[in-house]
């Protein structure tokens, strides 16, 4: 697993970050969370390959964290515009099975904008594409915001995925606030599963959680292998001991089996000013990514007025759907995170504190609000910045 920020401004971009988007390794699978504007230029300028990415997971509909969604489905899947003679184009003529196939998941709006986009910019795919929808209770439970018909790179086993467990029914008017069961397991294979919540934020909005199986604790195969030369026994035992079973050798020594350590978790999160109803299903986030849109720096930021102060800033960012470092590093210590990542800045907030000064000081003086309510690691994101998830177990545990 690796996590790539494609692009981590929130509302506008700037000349130092990008719209929101940010890539996650899965194997040898590309996931997408978000994608703003001029994500596949981002993807061009890293080292994630465009034609990895499997499933894009859509956090709000937003056009900071959804407009470049068509142009980058385009590039993935060798999108033109059709023949300029009438003949049919020959990305249409391969056979289906051979095609790739992108997952989309979003709430309720995702496929809508989508098919839009795709149908009135006359795109064709060299490829095909399925969007599933995260449906509130206060949502259509048919329906999808257009009379479109399926576009015809779009497959028809989109699915509208009810909130879990079932809710009662309201009626339309009633605020998508008040349904906070999660959506569990949306996508779920032997290795890994993902999970959603909603996240509250000026809109409906929603969280992921990547959660990867257990795996086997690590061996050592020299504490093993004198003690079955010395039984006589073959060598593969090491890999039963290794799926975890008991094993009795020949001269009767008696080997255990190794158990499994828990898998990795990731979550991350959309524009949001209260992440509670997605705690559950973040607790023991070895990675968390939460935005922290907006802070109290006086001194640092010549935005900061005279009676600001970081109780009135948050309230002010609150009012807008949005986070302080504070909220973020309240959020983390509350689901014993690991570590906190800060995402989704100001564009007041250069996002070059790699090699500029007063860009290091800012972000410096953010990260440190956080730590003043979070005691693991911390980290503010910039564009293009990369890195590994690392495995953690608690001592504790």
């Amino acid at each position: 697993m690796n996590l790539t920020f494609l692009g981590t401004a929130s509302a506008q971009p700037s000349t130092t970050r990008n719209h929101s988007a940010l890539a996650l390794r899965v194997g040898g699978d590309v996931w997408l969370f978000d994608c703003g504007e001029a994500t596949q230029r981002q993807i061009q300028k890293s080292t994630v390959k465009m034609g990895k990415i499997t499933k894009i997971f859509i956090t709000h509909t937003h056009g900071d964290h959804i407009f470049g969604l068509a142009p980058l489905m385009a590039s993935c899947m060798n999108g033109a515009g059709g023949t300029a003679d009438g003949a049919e184009d020959e990305r249409l003529k391969t056979s289906p099975e051979d095609l790739k196939t992108l997952e989309i998941y979003g709430p309720l709006g995702t496929r809508a904008y989508v098919r839009s986009n795709l149908a009135y910019t006359r795109t064709l795919l060299e490829g095909r594409y399925v969007v599933h929808e995260l449906r509130f209770p206060s949502d259509p439970p048919d329906g999808d915001y257009t009379s479109l018909p399926l576009h015809r790179c779009e497959l028809p086993t989109g699915r509208n995925i009810p909130q879990t467990p079932p809710t009662d029914t309201p009626t339309p008017s009633v605020s998508y606030k008040n349904n906070t069961s999660p959506w569990m397991d949306i996508y779920k294979d032997s290795l890994i599963s993902v999970s959603a919540a909603p996240i509250w934020h000026s809109v409906p909005c929603v969280g992921y959680a990547v959660t990867e199986a257990p795996v086997p604790v690590k061996m050592d195969p020299g504490a093993y292998i004198p003690l079955i030369k010395r039984a006589g026994a073959p060598m593969s035992v090491l890999s039963r001991i290794q799926r975890g079973e008991d094993v009795t050798l020949p001269d009767g020594t008696h080997l255990r089996g190794l158990g499994k350590r828990p898998g990795r978790k990731v979550v991350v999160l959309g524009d949001t000013y209260d992440a509670s109803p997605i705690a559950d299903i973040a607790m023991d986030a070895d990675v968390l990514v939460h935005e922290a849109t907006n802070a109290h720096l006086p001194g640092l930021d010549p935005a900061t007025k005279d009676t600001d102060t970081h109780e009135s800033v948050e309230k002010r960012t609150r009012s807008r759907g949005h986070s302080t470092p504070q909220v973020a590093g309240r959020f983390a210590r509350r689901v014993r995170a690991r570590k906190l990542i800060l995402n989704h800045f100001s564009a007041r907030y250069r996002g070059d504190d790699d090699v500029n000064d007063e860009a290091r000081e800012v972000m410096g003086a953010i990260k440190s609000l956080a730590e003043q309510e979070f005691k693991g690691e911390v980290l503010c994101a910039r564009d293009f910045m990369s890195l590994d998830v690392e495995y953690f177990t608690d001592p504790a545990k």
